[in-house]
C-alpha cells in the first residue's frame, strides 16, 4: 500500500533544545523516501522515528548552514555501512560544493553506494519520475539557499455514472482509458481530471518570490516560522519568517495543510506560533510540528 506522509526528525533552528533537534525531514511518498535537511543528530533521529538508511532515495539540502547540514556527514556514511542497494540522489545549492565535498568525506569510511550528486545552480525541474516532478526554486537567505516543490502529475478519475450512462463497462473501462474514445464516446464524457498531489519544503528565507512559488497550490507546505510577528525586523535581519508570515504565505496560496516548523529557542511557547498563524488568516489545517511527529499528506478532495 502506497504512503505519503512527512516524518518530522527534527524541529529546531539554530540551536538545539532539550526537546528539539537540530533539522531533519524525511517525506515518504509511496516507495521512495525523500530526506530534506539533515541536520547534526539526524542519523539517531532516524533511529528514534523507524527510518531506515534503506529508506532514503534523495537526498536535498536547502543550504550550507550547520542545523541544515551537519547530519549529511553520518546520513552519508551510514548509506554506506548499510550497503543501501539503491541509488542515492543529492541534491544541495551548487555554491557549496566545498562544504559537501568536506561533509562527504569528513572521516574515513569505505564507499559501497551509487551516491550520485546532482547540485542546484538554477530554479527549474531537478528529475521527472513516474510519480512526480521535484523541482527547486531560490530563496533570500544570507547564504544561497533553495527551497524544494515536488508535484505528482495530474490522473484521471473514472466516474461509474457516466461509464453506465454510456453502457461502458468491464475490459472497456480500460480501453477508452488507453485510447482515449470508444465507439463515439470520448474519455472526457466518462472521466475527470484527478489532480496531482503537491508537496513543498521552504527553510531560511524572506519573504520573496521563490516562497510563493514554492506553496502555490500545495497539499502540504513544510515552511520555516523561526520567530514570532513581534521579533519580525529579527526576521528580516537575519533572512527568516515570522508564524504570521508563513501563514499569510499559505492562505494566499491555498494551502491544505500547512506545518511550521524551525523555532528559534527564544520562545517556550509553541501554541503562540499557532495562535499567531490563525490571527494571519489562515484557515487550512495547521501543525505546529515537534520531534518525531508524522504528518499525512492530505487526501485528495
Amino acid at each position: 500500500m502506497s504512503v505519503r506522509e512527512l516524518v518530522v526528525l527534527g524541529t529546531a533552528s539554530q540551536v538545539p533544545t532539550r526537546h528539539r533537534n537540530h533539522n531533519g525531514y524525511l517525506l515518504r511518498w509511496d516507495g521512495e523516501g525523500i530526506l530534506f535537511d539533515p541536520g547534526e543528530g539526524t542519523q539517531r533521529q532516524m533511529l528514534r522515528a523507524g527510518v531506515a538508511a534503506h529508506d532514503l532515495n534523495r537526498i536535498c539540502v536547502t543550504h550550507f548552514h550547520g542545523d541544515h547540514s551537519l547530519g549529511l556527514a553520518g546520513v552519508i556514511q551510514r548509506i554506506n555501512l548499510d550497503r543501501v542497494p539503491h541509488q542515492v540522489t543529492a541534491h544541495y545549492p551548487k555554491s557549496g560544493q566545498r562544504f559537501f565535498d568536506r561533509l562527504r568525506y569528513a572521516t574515513a569510511y569505505r564507499e559501497t553506494v551509487q551516491l550520485t550528486e546532482a547540485p542546484v545552480a538554477a530554479d527549474g525541474v531537478l528529475a521527472r519520475t513516474g510519480g512526480y516532478t521535484l523541482e527547486a526554486h531560490r530563496l533570500s537567505h544570507p547564504v544561497e539557499s533553495y527551497g524544494y516543490r515536488l508535484t505528482e502529475p495530474d490522473g484521471r478519475r473514472m466516474l461509474p455514472d457516466r461509464l453506465a450512462a454510456h453502457g461502458i463497462k468491464g475490459p472497456d473501462v480500460g480501453r477508452i482509458q488507453r485510447e482515449g474514445s470508444l465507439d463515439g464516446v470520448l474519455l472526457d464524457d466518462v472521466s475527470e481530471i484527478r489532480r496531482g498531489q503537491r508537496f513543498a519544503f521552504v527553510m531560511d528565507t524572506r519573504l520573496c518570490d521563490g516562497v510563493h512559488a514554492l506553496a502555490d497550490g500545495c497539499d502540504l507546505l513544510v515552511i520555516e516560522s523561526t520567530f514570532l510577528d513581534e521579533d519580525e525586523q529579527l526576521a528580516v535581519e537575519h533572512g527568516h519568517l515570522t508564524a504570521g508570515q508563513a501563514a499569510a504565505v499559505a492562505r494566499d496560496a491555498g494551502v491544505r495543510h500547512l506545518v511550521l516548523t524551525h523555532f528559534s529557542q527564544r520562545y517556550s511557547d509553541p501554541e503562540e506560533f499557532e495562535r499567531q498563524a490563525r490571527a494571519a488568516g489562515y484557515e487550512g489545517e495547521l501543525t505546529v510540528a515537534h520531534d518525531l511527529l508524522r504528518v499525512p499528506v492530505p487526501k485528495r478532495r
